[in-house]
């Protein structure tokens, strides 16, 4: 019977570099993983300080490998064959593995021996696999500088691994190593990018979406949904919070010029989003903001909105031109979702001519023609709580007492 992938080998890559905490690491890394994995019950998994290993068991290894892709924390991974640690039965298995993937021309052996008690050093034992399969194949030569084919070899006291496939994993840190973040996420192109970096600097995130219905459709509800859904493959599940935004809105309309309209309307979205936060346990607000893209993301813009919370806010995607954002946004499958023709509440009463040089001052004087903090109390306590899986069927809701 021809040999199998029975393993693969996941390798933490950017978590070397964490010394005391590289523990913590590995250990939210494991469970994010099997998490990950949750619909492949028959995986077993085990970890050591520089690797972790999958036990296939027979499951479906493309969809194993695609779910894996979705993991923060993860450099590489390789799917092996184990085999006894003598060097004739590496030999073997390096061949049989080869003949499974018989698209490349050149190759090359790189071996890593754990096993310091094996007769064979490390080059010694790449020469021999190498020798090997270059006898019984037809169609390979060796180019040890810039080979199609990588064959992985790894000799430890109680097994061997060869490897042939190798996928680049997500990289990052593993979500949650870094604490709890709040998206401020539109609906549009940019802030679920920003979501996706966050989390791939260990960030776990929850949403907050402000909607002013009947000037926001349930359209543009449910993309924000479908957004949610697509990150929650990176960190399942994810809860969004939704903001009653209207009668806030309205009532800044009413009593605000229009050109600092906008301005006045983001200070707000930043204090609800605070309130929020602070009872969801969220360190830090993060969102899509891109300098100078509109009026209120030029570096004034930013300084007075900032000025009106303490909590510090991440812009991961601050200095990324769109065409950059475009392809992130295709790459985490998010932009198709993204450009559906439904306003949020930043395109409803858009002035003509918005401020791009606004004053603390002048903007404070504007706030103070009406009452806004009740106002914005009232959002924070009618804001309701949904919880979005990556498979839709698995969503469920919860009251805003969640």
């Amino acid at each position: 019977m021809a040999v199998q992938y029975e393993y693969i080998l996941i390798r933490y890559g950017e978590l070397t570099t964490k010394g005391k905490n590289r523990k913590d690491f590995i250990n939210l890394l494991f469970q994010n993983t099997k998490q990950a994995l949750k619909s492949f019950p028959e995986l077993e998994y085990r970890k050591t300080r520089d690797r972790m290993y999958i036990d296939l068991h027979g499951a479906e290894q493309e969809g194993v490998i695609t779910r894996l892709k979705t993991v923060f924390g993860i450099h590489s991974f390789s799917l092996a064959v184990k085999c006894e640690p003598i060097i004739e039965s590496i030999q073997t298995t390096a061949l049989e593995v080869v003949n499974m993937d018989r698209t490349p021309r050149t190759f090359k052996v790189d071996t890593k021996r754990s096993d310091k008690t094996f007769p064979l050093k490390s080059m010694e034992i790449s020469r021999a696999v190498a020798g090997h399969v270059l006898s019984n194949t037809e169609h390979l030569t060796v180019d040890v500088r810039k080979p199609e084919y990588l064959l992985q070899v790894e000799v430890r006291h109680d097994a061997a691994y060869v490897m042939g496939r190798t996928e680049k994993g997500a990289g990052g840190y593993p979500v949650g190593v870094a604490g709890k973040g709040l998206l401020m996420l539109s609906g549009g192109i940019d802030s679920p990018v920003a979501g996706y970096l966050t989390m791939k600097r260990g960030v776990k995130l929850e949403m907050i979406h402000f909607a002013s219905p009947p000037y926001t459709s349930e359209q543009a509800q449910q993309k924000v949904h479908d957004l949610t859904q697509k990150l929650a493959a990176y960190a399942q599940p994810i809860k969004v919070h939704t903001v009653p935004f209207t009668h806030l809105q309205v009532t800044i309309n009413q009593h605000v010029k229009s050109s600092l309209n906008m301005t006045v309307m983001r200070r707000m979205m930043y204090r609800v989003a605070e309130g929020v936060a602070k009872k969801n346990n969220c360190l830090i607000l993060t969102n899509g903001e891109s300098i100078g893209q509109v009026a209120s993301q030029t570096l004034h813009s930013m300084n007075v909105i900032n000025a009106a919370i303490s909590t510090p806010v991440i812009r991961p995607v601050a200095t990324m031109d769109k065409l950059e954002i475009i392809d992130v946004a295709k790459k985490i499958d998010t932009y198709d979702i993204s450009i559906r023709p439904f306003e949020d509440c930043c395109t409803i009463f858009t002035p003509k001519s918005p401020a791009t040089r606004p004053t603390l001052a002048d903007v404070e004087s504007e706030e103070a023609r009406f009452d806004w903090e009740p106002l914005v109390q009232k959002c924070i306590d009618e804001t309701e709580s949904i919880m979005i899986y990556h498979h839709e069927e698995e969503t469920s809701e919860f009251s805003d007492l969640f």
